[in-house]
Formats: C-alpha cells, structure tokens, sequence
C-alpha cells in the first residue's frame, strides 16, 4: 500500500495553511522539498501533513519561525532526550506571561482613560489632551 500524497491545494486545504505558506515553509526549509508529479505539481507526504500541523500548532503557541526550526530539529532527533524542548517551550511561557503582565497594564491604562470620558465635542476631550499630552499645557487637569 502506498503513503497518501497531497497536492499543495490539498496540503492546505486539509491543514488550514494557506498553500502560499506552504510554498514558504518549503523555501526556507521548515518543510522537506516536496517531490514532483510528472506534470510537475509538488506532492507531498503523510509526514508533511504532520510536519505541517506541528508548525501550525507551534505558530498558535507564538514560537517563531527560528524557535520552530529548533523545535523541528529537535523533533526529528527522536532518540534524544526532551529537556530542550521543554527549554524552549518554558522560555515561550515566560514570554507569553510577560506579554500577559503588559497586556494587563494596557488594560488598566485604557479603562482610566476611557473613565474619563464625558462625553461632548471632540475639542472638550480630555482623552485626546491626555494622549496629545497637551493637558498638562492647558488648565484642565489631566485625566487621571
């Protein structure tokens, strides 16, 4: 029996990758050089239909490009031990949870300035003096 192959529409259509990704995976060597038909379309394998999910799944994680080529690599090592792999995904985690505290802070930021809000003409705005920093210029007191 032999292993399904994918044409790149149906590489993309079955993984939720648009096929010009693909094509770019395949470029810079995320993705093995898929092999040809003989009217020359790429086909390509099982194992790149998981290769691919792998990469979509570490894309919805936030890794980058280079930081899943690491992954990929140390995926392909199956022998190995997964101490780096669980490295790179705690040093992921701790990005996310730094992204998170700012996010937060973002949060608190705008609802005080949304707070401040009464409504009106855009020249009484206090939100737009906070942000142009011209409240401090004016006498109005800044929103706070």
């Amino acid at each position: 029996m032999s292993e399904k192959s994918y044409t790149v529409g149906r590489l993309a259509a079955d993984t939720g990758i648009k096929a010009v990704t693909i094509r770019y995976y395949e470029k810079i060597g995320l993705l093995p050089k898929a092999s040809r038909s003989e009217s020359g379309y790429r086909l390509y394998s099982e194992a790149d239909y998981s290769r691919l999910l792998f990469i979509r799944r570490s894309r919805g994680l936030g890794f980058s490009l280079d930081d899943i080529r690491e992954l990929l690599s140390l995926a392909d090592r199956q022998q190995d031990s997964c101490a780096g792999v669980d490295a790179k995904v705690e040093q992921q985690l701790e990005q996310v949870r730094s992204r998170l505290k700012d996010l937060r802070a973002m949060e608190q930021e705008l609802e005080r300035l949304s707070a401040c809000c009464d409504g009106g003409a855009i020249m009484d705005c206090r939100i737009v003096e906070t942000l142009s920093g011209e409240a401090a210029h004016n006498r109005r007191a800044k929103c706070s």
